[in-house]
């Protein structure tokens, strides 16, 4: 519903704008005073004011001007019977969206409403997408490991060193690189990302360093690089212990003198890049395997910088689901929801073998599925990853199921026995065993007859 709220000291005027407006299915409120209008301003979300100018007590220029103070998000349209020039210029000048004459034309009236609501919700839409943008890049963590990134961001993000970030994957890699180039004197340039794990192997070159027309088939016009889109500022190599052999040879020429050459051609350009790299895999075996050049390694491998998996920094879990569920609640317009510590406690147990991209998911999972607003262990149980098979797993595994075994055994033999009257040869031959064998499970599973 779209809300518009009339401040004008006559109240026949507010009437009728009220019923021009309501007719068109806007919600309306007025107010006849105006200290009383900007509280409701101030308390109330509406897309759109109609603000008269000569009222007792606060004027219109002075509620204006408060409106503006107070960073209210919302347009205003000055409605005066002073229509001169001089209060046109002035409520332009305190930020008035429009400026309408008494008596009021009825359709100069809904344009300027409807023009009025449609640049108020874009300006709220901006604004949250300025702020998911923001809680999306944001690195979370009060953790010991997490404080030590920090420490390395601030320092390294005042030099051009070149940085290598290790880790799983969904450790956050990508945020530590964009909050490297965020804090450094290029920060007004471009962050470029590649991800050279998902470029056939035939195009990453072509991605890197561009191409000129009709150097393949296909290239039907020249191309920019990401070498030359990241000139001035940060080109962010992610996976680069997959990219192929050859391009690591061109990669390596690019940041040992600075220059390139684009796909089909021999003209050299000159690019100055801050190249951070990242990888998921241990550079030091592929090295050994004869995958990764160890001359690339030791170019960018300057400031190494380790992201530690989520299961090493579990204190950080209870930041991390709120930091989503506020997030995700602003990302998809959800209702506020809180996991209560109960769940938080569970969370923390949790493998997380996805690391924070798996527990995002899991957050987003829990608030669309769990109509809750309070969200419970109990709530929670049911959706929470499986723990990884490994050899220690799957003993507890075997082992709870042959205590399961051995306790439905025990009930079995115990009911018979009872429906036999504690006879043992009658029970041993409905059971089909030897009377030795049924005195020897008995014995086992401390079976008596009290």
């Amino acid at each position: 519903m779209t809300n518009i709220l009339i401040i004008d000291d006559e109240k026949e005027i507010c009437e009728s704008i009220k019923m021009i407006l309501e007719y068109e299915d806007y919600e309306v409120d007025y107010s006849t005073d105006s200290s009383q209008g900007l509280n409701k301003l101030l308390s109330g979300n509406f897309d759109a004011v109609l603000l008269d100018i000569q009222m007792p007590g606060k004027n219109g220029f002075e509620v204006l001007q408060e409106i503006s103070q107070n960073d209210i998000l919302t347009n205003v349209i000055i409605i005066s019977a002073y229509g001169n020039v001089e209060n046109a210029i002035k409520a332009t000048k305190y930020g008035a969206f429009d400026f309408i004459e008494k008596p009021i034309d009825r359709d100069k009236l809904l344009i300027s409403v409807r023009n009025a609501v449609e640049q108020t919700k874009l300006k709220r839409e901006n604004l949250n997408l300025k702020d998911s943008s923001e809680l999306s890049n944001k690195i979370i963590g009060e953790s010991k490991a997490v404080k030590r990134i920090f420490s390395v961001i601030d320092t390294v993000s005042r030099t051009d060193a070149r940085v290598l970030i290790t880790g799983e994957n969904g450790t956050g890699k990508e945020l530590v690189a964009r909050a490297i180039h965020e804090k450094s004197a290029r920060s007004k340039n471009n962050f470029v990302e590649v991800n050279c794990a998902a470029i056939p192997e035939e195009l990453i070159e072509s991605e890197l360093f561009g191409h000129i027309k009709g150097a393949f088939t296909g290239a039907v016009q020249n191309r920019m690089g990401k070498f030359e889109k990241a000139h001035k500022g940060t080109l962010f190599l992610d996976e680069i212990g997959d990219m192929s052999l050859q391009a690591q040879a061109k990669a390596l020429r690019a940041i040992e003198n600075g220059t390139i050459e684009r796909v089909g051609s021999e003209k050299k350009i000159q690019v100055d890049v801050r190249i951070i790299a990242a990888t998921n895999k241990d550079l030091q075996k592929e090295i050994k395997e004869g995958r990764f050049r160890e001359d690339l390694y030791h170019r960018i491998n300057v400031i190494p910088i380790v992201v530690p998996p989520l299961r090493e920094r579990s204190e950080d879990i209870p930041l991390l689901v709120r930091h989503f569920t506020d997030l995700l609640s602003l990302q998809n317009n959800f209702p506020k929801k809180e996991f209560t510590e109960d769940a938080i406690a569970m969370l923390r147990k949790a493998e997380w073998r996805g690391n924070i991209r798996e527990l995002r998911n899991f957050i987003e999972r829990a608030m669309i599925l769990i109509p809750d607003k309070k969200i419970s262990a109990e709530a929670i149980k049911d959706y929470l990853p499986l723990p990884s098979l490994t050899d220690d797993n799957l003993f507890n595994i075997r082992n709870s199921f042959q205590e399961f075994k051995e306790k439905s055994e025990k009930a079995f033999i115990i009911k018979q026995l009872e429906a036999n009257s504690w006879n043992i040869s009658k029970t041993a031959e409905i059971l089909d065993i030897q009377r030795s064998h049924l005195y020897n499970k008995m014995k086992k599973y401390n079976i008596s007859k009290e």
